[in-house]
């Protein structure tokens, strides 16, 4: 069984490794190998620890951290998504997407917005997020990557 909760500092270091290993097995059919390398390279800085500590959650089965996810409850925004491979397709990102979905409702959110990797775009779009128009993200480590703008309502229309 999968649960959810608040990251603390201690799953740091936890959750960028899942984050590169998630990345190298996912990603790589969709990005050159010269963009994953300096996507997952470095360590963890000092802002991004803080970030975790503010704003992210993790997903566990049997105290092992499987999966990663995080809101911004001010914008909306999604973003760090990421499951362990062996935790592909089993469910743990939907719940994750579902789990910060209600977040999202309890801050008084109308809307859900992230930027997908072009291989995530199919899974977003099976969880009711729109947006087909290819832009660039450009990461705080420099690297720019295509990906594709979605969005979901959280409001329900009669």
């Amino acid at each position: 069984m999968i649960s959810i909760r608040k990251a603390i500092k201690s799953d740091v270091q936890v959750i960028y490794d899942l984050r590169s290993r998630a990345i190298i097995e996912k990603c790589s059919a969709y990005y050159s190998k010269e963009q994953l390398a300096l996507w997952t390279q470095g360590g963890v800085s000092d802002v991004l620890v803080q970030d975790i500590i503010e704003t992210f959650y993790v997903s566990e089965t049997d105290g092992r951290i499987i999966g990663s996810g995080k809101l911004n409850t001010e914008t909306g925004m999604v973003d760090a998504i990421f499951v362990e491979p062996e935790y592909f397709g089993r469910g743990a990102a939907k719940q994750m997407l579902a789990f910060i979905e209600k977040l999202g409702k309890k801050h008084g959110l109308s809307l859900l917005r992230l930027e997908s990797t072009l291989n995530a775009a199919p899974f977003y779009r099976s969880c009711g997020f729109i947006g087909d128009k290819l832009s660039t993200y450009n990461s705080p480590r420099g690297i720019c990557l295509d990906c594709i703008p979605m969005e979901k309502s959280l409001v329900k229309y009669a």
